[in-house]
């Protein structure tokens, strides 16, 4: 059994969690949203010193929380990308640092495949092969998990990620940052019929459209003009209408393909990772379309599902397990393929 203390400060979340496996002992999360929501988006700068002041206390908080001491910690791990590159050495240093300090195996995690193993957390059974949806704020893709490390990227957008355009759809709105749980709020409230909207199919050069690549630019910006309309011939905004029908047309966008690439290549879970999975939309429109094809549909729990250091804690300890370490010279990345994922350890002896 291993037990990692993990950290992650990609963007705008301090976390540190310690893991035994799949069990979670300790799980501390600091977000930042109270102060960047006056900017209207996270600040890197401003992100970067939230975590300089948040780290140490956090670190204490998840040791006390899961009443271990260092003698009881197999290894350290850090989020080091993608992610805002000054936020990502603010964790990653601290954790080379306790590395070097108690003299313990270092382990640098990509955060992506972190999203990945959040299913792991509440899924004691999940293995691969499987097919992940990884729906965030910076990312769309559906992802071939083959094995720890192993990866093919099968489908993603193309422009906008899905929890970029909740953010920019609930700006048009003016309903303010994060966009996606008051947008999820005010859905319920509404009519998802209300409007009808594109969903944003991506060419293919020989005709046709691709069937697992998403757009969500021409989302937002038909949403812009619906909301310009509404306020020239109405005056005012049903607010509520318009938020259910674009979240019914993101939840529907990403069910068709998800759908559709599990069945093409014969996989029948499908897990999903990233701060979109806690949308009640797409978990009613996935769960609905996954029974009529007789697949199963994981989620994480709505704890896990945001930016939280378990799942890197998770991931960390299937590699470790694996005799997979990385050297303390390894360095942040803004940009880092999920398919890259072993350039981040040492070869294995």
């Amino acid at each position: 059994m291993t037990t990692v203390l993990a950290i992650e400060t990609s963007c705008d979340e301090t976390a540190v969690a310690i893991v035994n496996n799949r069990k979670v002992c300790s799980s501390i999360v600091a977000s930042q949203i109270p102060v960047h929501q006056q900017y209207g988006g996270v600040v890197p700068e401003v992100a970067s010193r939230q975590h300089l002041e948040t780290i140490n206390v956090a670190i204490a908080q998840a040791l006390e929380q899961a009443q271990l001491d260092w003698g009881q910690i197999d290894a350290i791990a850090a989020t080091c990308a993608p992610g805002l590159v000054g936020a990502l050495l603010v964790g990653l240093t601290a954790a080379k640092t306790l590395a070097m300090v108690h003299n313990k195996p270092f382990l640098g995690v990509h955060h992506l495949e972190g999203h990945i193993y959040a299913t792991y957390l509440s899924e004691s059974t999940l293995n691969p092969p499987f097919l992940s949806l990884l729906v965030s704020g910076g990312h769309t893709s559906l992802i071939y998990v083959k094995d720890c490390g192993n990866y093919e990227t099968l489908g993603q957008t193309r422009d906008d990620a899905a929890g970029e355009a909740f953010d920019k759809v609930a700006r048009l709105l003016k309903l303010g940052y994060p966009g996606g749980p008051v947008i999820d709020k005010l859905a319920q409230q509404g009519n998802p019929q209300a409007f009808a909207l594109p969903e944003g199919r991506v060419s293919l050069p020989g005709g046709g459209f691709h069937r697992y690549d998403a757009s969500f630019s021409g989302l937002k910006t038909a949403v812009l003009r619906l909301v310009q309309q509404l306020e020239k011939d109405r005056g005012q905004v049903p607010v509520a209408d318009v938020a259910a029908s674009f979240q019914d047309t993101v939840a529907r966008s990403l069910t068709k393909r998800a759908i559709a690439c599990a069945l093409d290549y014969g996989l029948d879970t499908i897990a999903i990772g990233g701060g979109v999975a806690a949308n009640s939309g797409l978990r009613k429109n996935l769960q609905a379309a996954a029974v009529k094809h007789n697949l199963r549909v994981l989620f994480p729990p709505l704890k896990f599902c945001t930016d939280n250091a378990a799942m890197i804690g998770c991931a960390a300890a299937d590699h470790l397990s694996r005799g997979h370490t990385s050297p303390l010279t390894l360095g942040v990345e803004s940009r880092l393929g999920l398919t890259q994922v072993m350039k981040l350890y040492q070869p294995i002896e």
